[in-house]
């Protein structure tokens, strides 16, 4: 699955893990500070964030792309030269293509929430009569979002696009893999159906998947210093009292009880689902088989076998049935979450309904990037029933022991030359 696509995967996604340490402490430490050096200093401490699209072309974003890709440069020289593999223009420069344009509509997602302060500010001034707010003001406001939309749009629509060609490039890297070793993998139960479904399941469900986690964790990188700076105006949490960094600490606590909650709870979906394929992939090849021999596929063989694939949903029924009471129930909860932390500084009007909003907008920003697991939890069980299947095909073009549920399925077929 990897090998494939990637040079040495082990070892390559631990020194992408590593670099990408490296690059983000230098930043922080210096980084930021070297773009004065050709006329691109940060911005000054204190200073307001700008409203509006002129935020994206400021001197400290300008220098951050620089700085961007000459540690992209770095990391994909080095591998190139190291371990020079086919599908390495896709698989490093593809991926860092594809972090930046994710990070570039997070911070379109943060230009949003800057502008939200001012703009229901001028809202609460307008409707309660506090000051004069005229009508070309407001449309500069509008003005403003209108721009920073079409960016988003246009980064969007982008970033699809080409994260569809990346993943069909790693489809076609599979597909080439194991054809190249047909005669080995052939004899595995359901191998064509491994080989063409699970092969296009896997890309498109990492596509679902990779894009999401990539998206969470650009939102956590941008977002958390700026649910900080909320934190000043909501020092208390209620029934707890005082906090520091509260809204960042209530944040995560809230989004670890769900995940853990919900991982417990559907701990037995992702073996279930695996079995689910092969009981399908059992009786269509019986089916397969019926169509050029009269003697397969006869009524009692094809009742017992859909009678496995019967029992099997129906255990899957069930497990989603109590999986999803608990998941609907958190997330029903989770939509309040926010104004129950709120709460006391909105009765006791500590903060403008501009400062809210983008309290909100920001924890819940950061609340869904914490509850990735909990969101994307039935996707990623799915994934995983692929992954054992594909780990069959591996274990074979290797030489390795098979999986145990692949030798079990062995053994009950008389087969012991694994």
């Amino acid at each position: 699955m990897f090998v494939s696509f990637f040079p040495k995967p082990r070892i390559f996604f631990w020194s992408a893990v590593l670099w990408t340490a490296v690059a983000i402490a230098g930043w922080y430490s210096f980084g930021d500070q070297l773009g004065a050096a050709i006329g691109l200093p940060p911005a000054p401490e204190g200073a307001p964030p700008i409203i509006g699209t002129s935020v994206f072309w400021s001197p400290p974003f300008l220098w951050f792309y620089i700085y961007y890709a000459v540690v992209v440069a770095i990391f994909a020289a080095f591998w190139m030269i190291y371990a020079p593999h086919p599908w390495a223009r896709w698989s490093i420069l593809g991926s860092a293509l594809i972090i930046f344009a994710t990070y570039y509509s997070v911070q379109v997602s943060v230009a949003i929430n800057d502008w939200f302060g001012p703009f229901y500010n001028m809202i609460q001034a307008a409707l309660s009569k506090e000051r004069t707010v005229t009508i070309g003001e407001f449309y500069g406001y509008i003005s403003d979002i209108t721009g920073i939309v079409l960016v988003y749009i246009v980064i969007a629509v982008l970033t699809n696009f080409f994260t569809s060609h990346y993943i069909f490039r790693w489809r076609t890297a599979m597909n080439d893999y194991y054809i190249a070793s047909w005669g080995t993998i052939r004899n595995i139960e359901g191998a064509s159906q491994r080989v063409q479904d699970d092969t296009m399941r896997f890309s498109s469900t990492m596509e679902d998947l990779g894009g999401s986690f990539i998206q969470s964790v650009m939102t956590l990188i941008a977002f958390l210093p700026v649910l900080n700076r909320l934190s000043e105006h909501v020092p208390d949490l209620p029934l707890i009292g005082p906090v520091p960094h509260s809204l960042v600490v209530v944040a995560i606590v809230w989004s670890l009880v769900g995940t853990v909650f919900l991982a417990l709870v559907g701990v037995r979906l992702p073996g279930l689902q695996f079995r689910n394929q092969r009981v399908e992939a059992a009786y269509r090849k019986e089916l397969v088989y019926g169509e050029d021999d009269s003697t397969r596929a006869q009524p009692p063989t094809v009742a017992e076998l859909f009678s496995y694939v019967r029992r099997n949903y129906f255990r899957l029924y069930f497990n989603y049935m109590y999986f999803n009471v608990a998941r609907f129930l958190y997330l029903q909860t989770d939509a309040l979450f926010g104004y129950i932390v709120l709460g006391p500084a909105i009765v006791g009007a500590t903060i403008t309904f501009g400062t809210m909003r983008q309290i909100l907008n920001a924890f819940d920003q950061v609340r869904s990037s914490f509850q990735y697991l909990v969101n994307s939890w039935t996707t990623i069980v799915e994934l995983m029933s692929i992954y054992k299947r594909l780990r069959g095909l591996d274990a074979l073009v290797r030489g390795e022991r098979l999986p145990d549920l692949d030798r079990r399925y062995r053994e009950l077929q008389g087969e012991t030359s694994y």
